[in-house]
């Protein structure tokens, strides 16, 4: 004998497993559409890095370019070609090397986000920013010294 089947057949799906099947996918979107906006978002702040270091860059070479120490110090500032505005200084002091100074160098970018600085350090060799009497100083100084390293004598 066979089994009997039921009185109505089974075609489709529930209410629920369509509900259940919905909130999977709308689940699914949401993490996939979420990741892709920070996707957007690394990218922007990767680009707007790039653009500092750009400007900071260019930044630098104008004040390497600076033949004298006093306008290199004061700096100066430019816009770029989409309208970001930098603005550059430096803090130069002498070393106790002839024609060696240290440069602490601040750039300024201010664009439609606000305004950010970034501050570098580092030594340059610019004889153009030597006085020459202090120049002239400082040589003799080193001449003394290695004279006196070269034979015994402390002073």
């Amino acid at each position: 004998m066979k089994a009997h089947l039921p009185a109505r057949r089974r075609s489709g799906f529930t209410l629920v497993e369509v509900v259940v099947a919905i909130a999977i996918f709308a689940i699914a979107a949401i993490m996939l559409g979420s990741a892709y906006v920070g996707v957007l978002e690394s990218y922007e702040a990767a680009s707007k890095g790039r653009q500092r270091d750009e400007d900071m860059r260019f930044a630098r070479q104008l004040l390497l370019a600076e033949a004298d120490v006093k306008k290199a110090a004061e700096g100066a500032d430019f816009e770029t070609p989409d309208r970001r505005r930098v603005r550059w200084s430096a803090t130069i002091t002498p070393t106790a090397m002839p024609d060696l100074f240290l440069v602490e160098f601040l750039c300024e970018t201010q664009d439609g986000a606000g305004q950010r600085s970034s501050t570098e350090t580092f030594t340059l060799l610019r004889p153009s920013w030597s006085e020459p009497a202090e120049r002239d100083k400082l040589r003799q100084e080193l001449r003394t010294r290695i004279q006196e390293l070269s034979t015994g004598k402390k002073p």
